[in-house]
């Protein structure tokens, strides 16, 4: 006889799907601007459910308005806790709307919590049979689990029974009570028995069973914290109860009777229709012949796989009678110094494209076009620069194309660079997710094709009934896609005008950099390795020494157990889940009066050096050239500050001896130089010109020390008389200020008290009133429009500037202050690199630009000519922009990268 399986309860705990979906998502909005992210996250967890479990026995459980009985029992219950923003409150109704037309019970009980309904429907569904499952990321409920109930967390795709409470909390589910009365609960203000954490909570109870014999033998506990137990037995008993779930609510429904009822379609397509969510009305079947709203209506798809001469000869006849046309490559490789064609695709109309494989090498492949047939072909046309191209990030292809002898010219349109310049912030800029955003695509994904992990395939490897398609979808996508943005850049002079005089030109120039690529003295950061790690290994046995125990220094929690439970420094902070945190920045202030942390500090350091750096570097370097080549990103930084990978230039530390010896490492070749220009005090220069302070201004133009200049202000002296300290503080209000830090930042900056940070903020105001002006002004215009922009018309759009949530108000607020200087200064570096790339083409100087870091240009420069070219490059930095204030350079040279700088 087979046993027979229990029904099966979901319980929805929709108070914590809310919160975890709002905080765990972007601030989305709809078309009107009204807050979205959360009623997406939690019809997207819900939908989840759906999936996962196939039960008609599921009810979503949210909290009520008002007070509950634990608030009689104590009046402070919760009272730490936040209002619900008003972003939040706001999608509550939409929330509720969509529940009730999925066709989903929703349930609302006056007087306690969801909790408590959670817990009153799970003991009363076991003891109807049935199984329990409670969706929910809340610890509180896990005291609710045993053999018929299980938590299952949808964000962290984690289900919790008996053993995962024991494994995670140290005791069973039945001890939970005790465990959270011991420690407490900030979120619901449960004060808990001081200096109790965790650790202690939970050896108590292995020792003890529960709170109740734990109290029969409070005398037993020793040292501070079981005084502190006996001092709080009744906060310990009060926690408790509060703590307690009640299991009793007086219901209308019963776990049977909680059911999937019909769904309402027509409301569910009003609510995602107005809510904007077209993934959603997508899937809905219902919804099939709605129209989704894109900029360009979607054409019929024609697409071919080219394999014989005949159809490759007509699709050349298109190209070259075209006068622009779409074009992509497929690879083995996403390393451009690497990557190998595999085929080509191409597109002249919209729902019209062709794939040209030359390299597919699995078994049963066709026999394919060679690959010299084809790029001898077309190379007079991606030679030709008369002949307009379209792709999506050209500087890849024209990488792969130089290995083939082909110099891509005509790179007229990067549909990356059109739409992160149309607006850098408001979507990724991979072409997948571009297509979302202005075509309502969603296009083939390499995963798709190729799938995922250490099984995935290469592009060679793919078959040609799944390639195809992808690899011509690419050229149709990227068409369509310029399309619709060029028009909406052209509407927009200045906007163009950054495409067109920045961003566009910039792509061959930084093609030639990381062809460039810089030489690596690669014995010496081998050499580097093994010193960093015999100091490493002497750091630790110090380490050891003064903990009075051996721990991994590089594991958080056993930090925890010797920083604040050993050794009993104080807490300068807690993580989000109450632990003591061990940031860099804690580990500073404890280093001040403890030697441990300083120690800890040290070894941090030069693990991530030598891991990230010295190991890391020598195998990143090009076996042929030994030189590294950096991959520049010009779509990845909102405000148009280039980025760098594999490895990341604009991370190599130079604030420490051991990082300036990396830098070290990046040489120049025999015969060559190293020359680095940098601009000096950029943003504090853009800051004068925007701002048309007189005071700023005049310090820059009399080319003064304008921290010192500062600091005369700030005190009131005469500059001589300013000394190091003073000026140090002067910088930090400057370079504070530029960053948006607040009174309270440069106080623990300075290490003075919040009232004489203060009272430095409103001396520098008094003495530079148009800062101030400027920071008024551009405050109140990036609320008015949404957007600020840079002296060259780049646009910065600030979604969060008029947003009900504080924090992320007053973080668009402080980029909106920021973001006009950071970006004028990316577009002046960008604007240099043009010029001295421009200059050094027409001169036929024995240079090349090899390096753009945050403010700096590093070039390799022949011996004879260093002399001319650095004044060259001087002169055409400092020409780049024409400000009220004059730009300035400094220029070194030296045999590596750290004696340049």
């Amino acid at each position: 006889m087979t046993k027979k399986t229990k029904p099966l309860l979901i319980l929805v705990d929709g108070s914590s799907y809310l919160y975890r979906a709002f905080h765990a998502l972007p601030s989305l909005t709809n078309a009107n601007g009204d807050p979205t992210g959360a009623v997406l996250g939690v019809t997207n967890m819900l939908n989840r459910l759906f999936q996962d479990y196939d039960t008609p026995h599921i009810a979503v459980v949210f909290d009520a308005k008002g007070p509950t009985f634990r608030h009689e029992q104590y009046d402070q219950y919760k009272a730490n806790r936040p209002p619900m923003p008003d972003e939040l409150r706001q999608q509550i109704d939409y929330i509720h709307d969509i529940v009730r037309a999925l066709g989903l019970p929703l349930l609302q009980v006056p007087g306690v919590e969801a909790d408590d309904v959670i817990g009153t429907l799970a003991v009363q569904a076991r003891g109807a049979g049935m199984k329990v499952v409670v969706s929910t990321g809340d610890k509180d409920l896990a005291q609710l689990v045993n053999e018929d109930v299980t938590l299952e967390d949808t964000m962290k795709n984690a289900v919790m029974d008996g053993d995962a409470v024991l494994d995670k909390f140290g005791v069973r589910p039945d001890q939970i009570i005790d465990y959270l009365g011991l420690v407490g609960d900030t979120s619901d203000n449960i004060p808990g028995v001081p200096k109790v954490g965790p650790k202690t909570a939970a050896k108590w109870l292995a020792d003890y069973d529960s709170a109740e014999r734990l109290i029969e033998h409070r005398d037993a506990i020793k040292g501070k914290v079981g005084e502190s137990l006996r001092d709080n037995i009744d906060q310990l008993k009060l926690s408790c109860e509060l703590a307690t779930i009640k299991l009793d609510v007086d219901l209308d429904a019963t776990p049977d009777s909680l059911k999937i009822g019909q769904q309402d379609v027509a409301k569910l397509i009003e609510l995602y229709q107005t809510l904007d969510f077209k993934s959603l009305l997508r899937g809905l079947p219902e919804a099939s012949d709605i129209p989704i709203e894109t900029n360009v209506a979607a054409p019929e798809k024609h697409y071919e796989t080219v394999l014989t001469q005949a159809r490759f000869d007509a699709w050349l006849s298109q190209l070259k009678s075209a006068k622009v046309f779409a074009f992509d490559t497929e690879t083995t490789s996403i390393n451009y110094m690497d990557a190998q064609i595999v085929g080509v695709s191409f597109s002249v109309d919209a729902g019209i494209a062709a794939y040209v494989p030359v390299a597919h090498r699995y078994a049963g492949a066709p026999k394919q076009l060679s690959c010299d047939t084809v790029l001898n072909a077309l190379k007079p046309l991606l030679e030709d620069p008369h002949v307009a191209k379209i792709g999506h990030h050209l500087k890849y292809d024209a990488h792969v194309l130089r290995h083939y002898d082909i110099e891509l010219r005509g790179i007229d349109y990067d549909t990356m660079l059109e739409s992160y310049v149309l607006n850098s912030t408001a979507t990724r800029h991979d072409m997948d997710s571009v297509a979302k955003r202005y075509l309502g695509v969603d296009t083939i994904h390499y995963e798709d094709v190729a799938g995922k992990g250490a099984k995935q395939l290469t592009f060679d490897e793919v078959p040609l009934e799944e390639a195809g398609p992808y690899a011509a979808e690419d050229a149709d996508i990227t068409l369509r896609l310029h399309q619709a943005l060029w028009p909406q850049l052209e509407e927009q002079k200045a906007l163009s005008s950054v495409y067109a005089e920045i961003e566009r030109p910039l792509v061959p120039i930084l093609l030639d950099m990381e062809h460039n690529g810089v030489l690596l003295d690669i014995e010496m950061l081998n050499e580097l390795s093994v010193e960093f790690a015999s100091i490493m290994q002497k750091l630790e046995t110090e380490a050891f020494n003064a903990a009075g125990q051996e721990f991994n220094l590089g594991s958080p929690k056993q930090l925890q157990e010797i920083l604040f439970e050993k050794q009993g420094l104080p807490v300068i902070r807690k993580t989000p889940k109450g632990q003591p945190s061990t940031a860099e920045d804690v580990l500073v202030e404890l280093a001040l009066d403890y030697p441990l942390p300083q120690l800890i500090l040290d070894y941090r350091s030069l693990s991530k050096l030598k891991s990230t750096y010295t190991d890391k570097l020598p195998l990143q370097a090009n076996a042929g050239t030994q030189r590294v080549h950096t991959s520049y990103h010009q779509a990845v930084a909102a405000t148009g500050r280039l980025s760098s990978s594999d490895p990341n230039l604009q991370n190599i530390p130079i604030r420490t001896p051991q990082g300036r010896r990396i830098r070290q490492a990046f040489i120049a070749p025999k015969g060559y130089t190293l020359l680095a220009a940098d601009y000096s005090q950029i943003e504090l220069r853009i800051m004068a010109h925007l701002s048309a302070d007189e005071g700023l201004t005049r310090a820059f133009a009399e080319d003064r020390d304008v921290h010192r200049a500062t600091a005369a202000e700030v005190f009131d002296m005469p500059v001589d008389a300013v000394t190091n300290d003073q000026r140090r503080s002067a910088k930090a209000i400057n370079f504070g200020l530029i960053y948006g830090m607040s009174a309270f930042g440069l106080a623990k900056q300075l290490n003075i008290t919040r009232h004489a940070a203060q009272e430095y903020v409103n001396v520098y105001f008094e003495r530079y009133p148009g800062v101030q002006d400027y920071m008024d002004r551009t405050r109140a215009q990036a609320k008015e429009q949404g957007y600020v922009e840079t002296v060259f018309g780049r646009r910065l759009y600030l979604p969060d500037i008029n947003a009900r949530n504080g924090q992320r108000r007053q973080y668009a607020e402080r980029s909106a202050i920021n973001a006009p200087m950071q970006g004028t200064a990316a577009d002046i570096i960008k604007r240099a690199m043009l010029a001295v790339h421009d200059w050094l083409v027409t001169s036929g100087a024995d240079a090349r630009l090899l390096m753009q870091v945050h403010d700096e240009l590093v070039l390799e420069v022949a011996h004879r000519e260093l002399d001319a070219v650095r004044e060259e490059v001087v002169k055409r930095m400092c020409g780049a922009a024409e400000l009220n204030v004059p730009l300035k350079v400094d220029a070194g040279t030296g045999m590596n990268w750290d004696e340049a700088h």
